[in-house]
């Protein structure tokens, strides 16, 4: 409780003085109003919006086109009249003024949009310091596609990994990913990101299209202005305010999608979305959203080899040539082991005798795994809810409070494929705004549901059947067996899974239906009961900030200033995020600040632009962001050029994470963890570092040399009584494994680990965007990246038996390599590398009016690594996942008879390898993990219903019937054909 002492008790009545002189001021009241048509058709135009300019005040014409707007001001006062596809008026309002009818016209020069994102502030698009691309509520309605976002990827310069059909990750500049952290997604100023990820889960709990106002995409670094996390890009999507769209809208929207390779190829998709929106005054406003949608997502049926064992290629392996086969999107199949290391253990137990050892290949084998479509929920559903109160607390203060909550079902792709189901995210907001600042506060909840690796899923189920301490030597044995019978190799491996899956679950039964809720439902990595494949995360985050641009007060330049607080408040049931002493998840605490300056000089055709921002992590040190940037206008002509930092705070997982998952243990790169695990007296090695160290071990076992030596140490222990002759097959096995260990022992050097870093950039662009003729936008940059502190994933061995141990030795280098069961850690955990990754690309966009409302237009983007093999001569795996070329060609009329419009939009982009934690690391490490260039065709057309209000829309996507992935283990998209009717009672 805070004491009241009359310091504080004055401190409190000074602050209310102050809050009622701002919010109860009394001005000369100024009625205007009249009616706005349009200057050509001379039509009534309703939905107009009009403002006061420099104040939040304002209203919209009616369903007549007339307006009436009151204004706590005496003239002379500026109203801005404005509406998408036409020409925005500033009309002064003078004394004596009351009736001012409007005539609007439309829009004939292109690059007219004003954004806000590049500085912001309001500026014209063509003179944006930075490159910006816009899509603006008619582009949003005329796009070729069935929904906005899948638009975004015509945007220039712009991929997409489509993971599910609602789950989808947008990327600028290469460095692609599922679940992409290196881009920042904002909705009314909200980070939609999920607390406990670090990224946003596409537009499936986002906003909906009816309440869509304006998309704006950075591309590349905007860390300056944005603070963390915005080092490949931010995507700012802004809803339509009650008070400038108001009345009820809806859309139904239905359809087909076929791709062959689904088990059901052809399904329906079935999209209800509705919006109301109503001013009861001058003051107050309020809408709501509601949209649903449900179909049966795209399958991922990449069945391909990754296992690149005993000789198999990714093209060529399959289940029947290759006893170790791994297939893409097959889980369970992961789990492998050399059938000679099963056999040594079986004789050294007296199950298989030494007579079979011979018969035994140095040949790995693996589970038999489950396709995807068995174990993933694809019966996608997105549920999304939005209300918003709107209050005009005078004519310069607008209050808002916000709610956005979304319900889903997807699948996404991590170092796992996790089967997303009943996960809601919800966002809260309150704020308090003006038109030269404005003071926000949200919180973001997470609540994951019944979300589970499928991956994990699948390994759980077969260890649940038949644990695979049982399965392998039930294997080897029935192998050995079959060879013994004569059967030739391949058929003896047949022979040997066959016996080995006697009674395997087959998915559907009622047996694997309950083995894979047993296991879904148990948090992972499971318990000493079996394996648990849950993912369990509901964490939050709150967030606090403002903005003030001081315009009014400073008239020689113009500054705009900023600050924000950011708590993470993490919670996963202690089964991701390692807990703190007191047995509780830890919290993140992030602040910044910004500060902006921009002038006009040689008579204002230049504008110069500085920022500089500074942000601090409790577990970083602080980070620093630049930017400087330059605008020359001559005309229509703008040429531009700019430095800007970037950087990334370590996801929440890269800080925290501690996971033990069959694979290895993941944990955080904080000195906690390496205190925790020892890793500092009893160092972890690389993989890479044992991988050599194993095979020199292999060669060095064939050395007659060390053989006799060998033999030479167990006839000394039998002679000596020490071991029984009969175990000599196995000791000298083990003592061959010994001598060749100690021989090359000197090749293992510890890893040091390093202070953990954020991820810094450092771009340089230049650009032009300018219009000739009229009719002609041309836009263009180039830029240059320096990334330096990139993170990536280190996998370290460590010796579990020799904690403390100074150095290793020849029982170290065994324990290492897995020579003795159970004798070695495997960690997973972010590093800094040290490599300095240099990239640099350009994008041009051409867009050109025809006569009679024809638009062609196309953008192409260019993107690559230009120390790649400076880079792989380290071994290091940047994971740029890019493509070098993509184009986007689109040709339409939005009314080339009366209320008949089209589009056509054709995307093409080529081949690349792409890199994860999802790939297997050999196929990776030799570039293996190809995704194939495609091509696809988008079209609609559209129909104005003018006496129902109401637009017809029929398409498809991938009209070509290509099937096509994004990334490496993603879902194979196929073609879309949509039908949507949009009703707006506001419809001009």
């Amino acid at each position: 409780m805070i004491n009241s002492t009359p310091n504080t008790k004055r401190v409190v009545l000074m602050l209310f003085l102050l809050v009622s002189m701002a919010t109860t001021q009394v001005f000369a009241q100024t009625m205007v109003s009249g009616v706005v048509t349009d200057a050509d058709t001379k039509e009534t135009l309703i939905g107009v919006n009009i403002l006061v300019k420099g104040k939040v005040i304002g209203t919209i014409s009616d369903l007549s086109g007339n307006y009436s707007l009151s204004v706590d001001q005496e003239p002379p006062f500026t109203l801005v009249f404005s509406m998408v596809g036409y020409n925005t008026q500033e009309v002064e309002v003078t004394g004596g003024v009351s009736n001012l009818d409007i005539q609007m016209s439309e829009t004939s020069i292109l690059g007219q949009e004003v954004v806000v994102s590049a500085s912001r502030m309001e500026e014209s698009v063509l003179q944006s310091p930075v490159s910006v691309e816009k899509m603006d509520i008619i582009a949003i309605r005329d796009a070729p596609q069935a929904s906005f976002y899948d638009a975004i990827n015509n945007m220039k310069g712009v991929e997409m990994s489509t993971q599910s059909l609602l789950f989808k990750s947008f990327n600028t500049r290469g460095f692609n990913a599922n679940g992409n952290v290196r881009t920042v997604q904002l909705i009314d100023g909200m980070d939609n990101q999920a607390p406990g990820l670090n990224f946003s889960v596409g537009n499936i709990v986002g906003i909906s299209e009816l309440d869509l106002e304006s998309v704006e995409l950075l591309p590349g670094a905007s860390s300056a202005l944005y603070g963390p996390n915005a080092i490949n890009g931010i995507l700012l999507m802004n809803s339509k305010s009650p008070f400038l769209y108001q009345g009820l809208s809806a859309n139904l929207k239905t359809g087909i999608m076929n791709e062959s390779n689904r088990s059901n190829p052809t399904t329906g998709f079935y999209n209800f979305s509705a919006r109301y929106a109503k001013a009861i005054s001058d003051k107050f406003a309020f809408k709501v959203n509601f949209e649903y949608l449900t179909a049966d997502d795209w399958q991922a049926n990449d069945f391909r080899d990754q296992s690149l064992l005993n000789g198999s290629t990714i093209e060529t392996g399959n289940p029947g040539n290759n006893p170790a086969y791994n297939g893409v999107n097959i889980y369970g199949d992961e789990t492998n082991v050399n059938m000679q290391s099963i056999a040594q253990a079986m004789v050294a137990a007296g199950v298989l005798p030494d007579a079979a050892l011979p018969l035994i290949p140095n040949t790995f084998v693996s589970r038999t795994g489950y396709l995807e479509r068995d174990l993933a929920d694809y019966g996608t559903k997105s549920i999304k809810m939005n209300a918003a109160l709107h209050y005009r607390i005078n004519d310069n203060i607008e209050a808002v409070l916000q709610g956005n909550l979304g319900f889903g079902t997807t699948v996404y792709t991590g170092a796992d494929r996790y089967s997303l189901k009943d996960f809601t995210i919800g966002q809260y907001k309150a704020e308090l705004r003006a038109s030269n600042w404005y003071l926000r506060a949200y919180t973001t909840q997470e609540r994951s549901g019944d979300a589970f690796a499928v991956g994990t899923a699948a390994q759980g189920i077969n260890e649940a059947w038949k644990a695979s301490t049982q399965w392998f030597p039930e294997y080897v044995g029935a192998y050995a067996q079959a060879v013994g019978a004569g059967l030739p190799a391949d058929q003896a491996h047949l022979a040997a899974r066959a016996f080995a899956d006697q009674g395997r679950y087959i998915p559907g039964s009622s047996e694997f239906q309950n083995a894979l809720k047993q296991v879904s439902s148990k948090p992972i990595p499971g318990d000493q009961n079996g394996v648990g494949a849950r993912f369990v995360d509901s964490s939050n985050l709150y967030h606090f900030e403002g903005s003030y641009n001081f315009s009014e007060q400073i008239k020689f330049a113009e500054f705009v200033v900023g600050a924000n607080y950011r708590i993470y408040s993490l919670n996963s049931n202690g089964t991701i995020f390692a807990l703190d002493e007191n047995g509780d998840e830890f919290n993140i605490n992030e602040y910044g600040g910004y500060i902006q300056g921009s002038k006009r000089f040689f008579n204002d055709h230049f504008k110069l632009t500085a920022s500089a921002r500074y942000d601090k992590n409790e577990n970083f040190a602080g980070q620093w962001s630049p930017r400087i940037s330059g605008v020359y206008t001559v005309g229509n002509h703008n040429f531009r050029a700019s430095y800007q930092t970037g950087f990334r705070i370590p996801t929440n997982q890269d800080q925290y994470i501690d996971l033990n998952t069959p694979q290895a243990r993941l944990i955080g790169g904080l000195p906690l963890f390496a205190d925790r695990y020892n890793l500092n007296n009893n160092p972890g090695y690389t993989l890479a570092n044992v991988t050599r160290f194993g095979a020199a071990v292999q060669q060095s076992a064939q050395d007659p040399a060390i053989q006799s030596q060998a033999i030479e140490y167990v006839q000394g222990l039998i002679e000596q009584g020490i071991i029984d002759p009969a175990d000599a097959p196995a000791a000298i096995i083990q003592a061959i494994g010994l001598f060749a260990s100690n021989a090359n022992i000197n090749q293992l050097q510890p890893y040091e680990i390093k202070e953990f870093k954020p991820e810094r950039v450092k771009s340089f662009e230049v650009g032009y965007k300018g219009i000739w003729g009229n009719n002609l936008l041309v836009d263009a940059y180039a830029y240059f990246n320096r990334f330096e502190n990139f993170n990536g994933l280190q996998v370290l061995v460590q010796d579990k038996t020799d904690a403390g141990l100074a150095g290793p030795n020849a029982m170290t280098g065994l324990n290492l390599i897995g020579a003795i069961p159970n004798s070695r850690n495997v960690y997973g955990l972010p590093v800094n590398r040290t490599e300095i990754i240099e990239s640099w690309g350009w994008a041009a966009s051409l867009d050109y009016k025809l006569p009679k409302g024809y638009t062609i237009g196309g953008n192409v983007s260019y993107n690559t690594l230009s120390n790649l093999e400076e880079l792989a001569e380290t071994g290091f795996q940047p994971s740029f996942n890019t493509p070098e070329y993509r184009y986007v060609l689109n040709f339409g009329n939005r009314e080339v008879v009366d209320n008949l419009g089209f589009a056509i939009s054709y995307r093409w982009q080529g081949e690349f390898a792409w890199q994860s934690s999802f790939v297997n690391a050999p196929v990776s490490s030799q570039q293996l993990s190809v995704v194939p260039a495609y091509g696809a065709l988008d079209a609609q057309i559209s129909y104005k219903l003018k006496s129902i209000k109401s637009i017809l829309k029929v398409g498809g996507s991938n009209l070509f019937s290509n099937g096509y992935t994004q990334a490496w283990g993603n879902p194979t998209i196929g073609t879309m054909y949509f039908v949507s009717l949009t009703f707006d009672e506001f419809l001009n």
